[in-house]
């Protein structure tokens, strides 16, 4: 009897101890640990899985403590990620027997799109002010890469401009293309920030300083596929300020994106380099043993060898572990004179998914991609609007989520704001100014 006391006891403690604050304390530590371990990859590679792990836990606590899925009403944004996992399961059935190794590897890697939706499902959105620090979070670290980034090139500045001109870009952490995402997307967080007038004093000046610095920082790492994305983000920016009829704020972003260019290109050899070595790339899409040397070409001829590859399976595709074999074969048949070791996958996710789950495939992952977009239409959400827009020109120019680092950098800051938008239970009116949810 007094053991039954005792258990009843314990298990009231923890009862009161596990509130619904702890839990989302706990989620967005976190949810930090993911946002840091994009960064760690190379030197501490588990700890952004660590993070999405315990975020999992902090839900499952959630779910056991209180018996309910929080933003239950918001399963139809959630169910779309979820979906895309299960199209990479059933993927198994068009499988070769020799690749099952690699089904098995590409089914563990997008885990994410069942944990991670699951998680955020579960859980009470978080807090305005750690949001705020979640993303003040990204804005710092991005800050402190970008700065080492620069440290080093300043350091070995003749080697790294040598580089770009044979289609190199400067080492990062992480790699130079995600490197570049991560810094467009921090450049919005900073301008929804210093927009909304979210900071005062010194927060104010140290992210408007961090933006400023960041913009001229990926000029000077010349990723074209960042730079894209700050442009087009850019010219949104513009019709939106024009539209609430904010003048001067949409005249001075206009001007710094055409003073940026400018400017870069007669005081950064990177970004010089990068533009004449693009045009002169571009110019020998014709020769076909360029794609041994240019990534440009390569990338062409990667796109056409996988057009080859559909044709033969347009309903269904070729299995996504079947997908390596195969553009080898067509790589030999009609273009052997591209080295097997330059002889890369479609870099562009669309046609990868075209290829590998084939017409119906693709229509599936456009659908269950970009619901959550649909959703959320007439919605206030900058930062993901933002996030849909810097991933939907990443995608058309990488296969994105094909890697862990792509994958979580796609998936979590799609997920964060959406976890925030108005649709569930929990979500009070939020007012505009220093209350505004930066979703």
């Amino acid at each position: 009897m007094r053991s039954t006391s005792v258990s009843i006891s314990a298990a009231s403690s923890t009862s009161s101890w596990l509130t619904v604050g702890r839990i989302q304390t706990a989620a967005t530590i976190s949810c930090g640990m993911v946002i840091t371990g994009l960064f760690t990859f190379p030197f501490f590679r588990v700890l952004s899985s660590i993070g999405q792990g315990c975020l999992l836990l902090s839900a499952l606590a959630y779910l056991v403590q209180f018996r309910e899925v929080a933003q239950r009403n918001k399963w139809p944004v959630y169910l779309g990620f979820a979906l895309i996992f299960l199209m990479h399961l059933v993927a198994g059935f068009n499988t070769s027997t020799a690749n099952v190794k690699e089904f098995w590897r590409d089914v563990i890697l997008q885990l994410p799109f069942l944990l991670l939706p699951l998680a955020f499902w579960i859980l009470p959105p978080l807090p305005i002010s750690d949001l705020k620090r979640l993303y003040k979070l990204l804005l710092g670290v991005t800050t402190f890469s970008a700065i080492g980034s620069t440290i080093y090139y300043l350091l070995n500045a003749e080697y790294i401009n040598e580089l770009y001109t044979h289609s190199k870009i400067m080492p990062t952490v992480p790699d130079h293309i995600r490197f570049s995402l991560l810094i467009v997307l921090s450049i919005a967080v900073g301008a929804v920030m210093l927009n909304r007038k979210v900071l005062t004093g010194w927060r104010r000046v140290a992210v408007l300083s961090a933006t400023i610095f960041l913009a001229g920082f990926l000029h000077l790492l010349a990723v074209r596929s960042g730079l894209v994305a700050l442009y087009v983000l850019a010219v949104v920016a513009i019709g939106y300020l024009l539209k609430k009829r904010e003048w001067r704020k949409a005249g001075t972003v206009a001007a710094m994106m055409v003073v940026l260019p400018v400017v870069s290109y007669f005081t950064l050899p990177t970004f010089y380099n990068k533009y004449h070595n693009t045009k002169d790339d571009a110019s020998r899409v014709e020769q076909t043993h360029s794609a041994n040397n240019y990534s440009l070409v390569g990338r062409v001829y990667s796109y056409q060898t996988a057009f080859q590859v559909w044709k033969d399976h347009p309903l269904f595709g070729v299995g996504k572990a079947d997908l390596r074999d195969e553009m080898s074969a067509r790589y030999r048949e009609f273009y052997p004179q591209i080295d097997e070791e330059h002889q890369i996958q479609p870099h562009n996710q669309f046609l990868f998914y075209l290829v590998a789950f084939g017409t119906l495939g693709l229509a599936f992952f456009l659908a269950a991609f970009y619901y959550p977009l649909w959703w959320a239409r007439r919605r206030h959400a900058p930062m993901l609007v933002a996030q849909y827009i810097i991933v939907t020109l990443s995608f058309m120019v990488e296969p994105t989520m094909e890697g862990q680092t792509g994958l979580t950098f796609t998936l979590f800051f799609l997920l964060l704001p959406l976890s925030s938008v108005a649709g569930c239970r929990h979500e009070r009116g939020v007012r505009k100014g220093r209350q505004w949810r930066p979703a």
